[in-house]
């Protein structure tokens, strides 16, 4: 199953994910990078297409 991952030491929390994603799977930790909630995520990769700072990647 795809699951999308998140480089933290590139990202930038601007909280686009977190709009975009369709699964509520996304937060900002520490107000310094997004987190992926595995479970709730189901890797459609609406979060990696719409992030600015190309830091999400989805993996099988």
């Amino acid at each position: 199953m795809k699951k999308a991952f998140v480089e933290e030491k590139e990202c930038i929390a601007c909280g686009t994910c977190l709009v975009t994603c369709p699964r509520q799977a996304i937060h900002i930790a520490h107000g310094c990078y997004a987190v992926i909630d595995s479970v709730r995520c189901v890797g459609c990769g609406l979060c990696s297409k719409a992030c600015p700072a190309n830091v999400i990647e989805v993996h099988s």
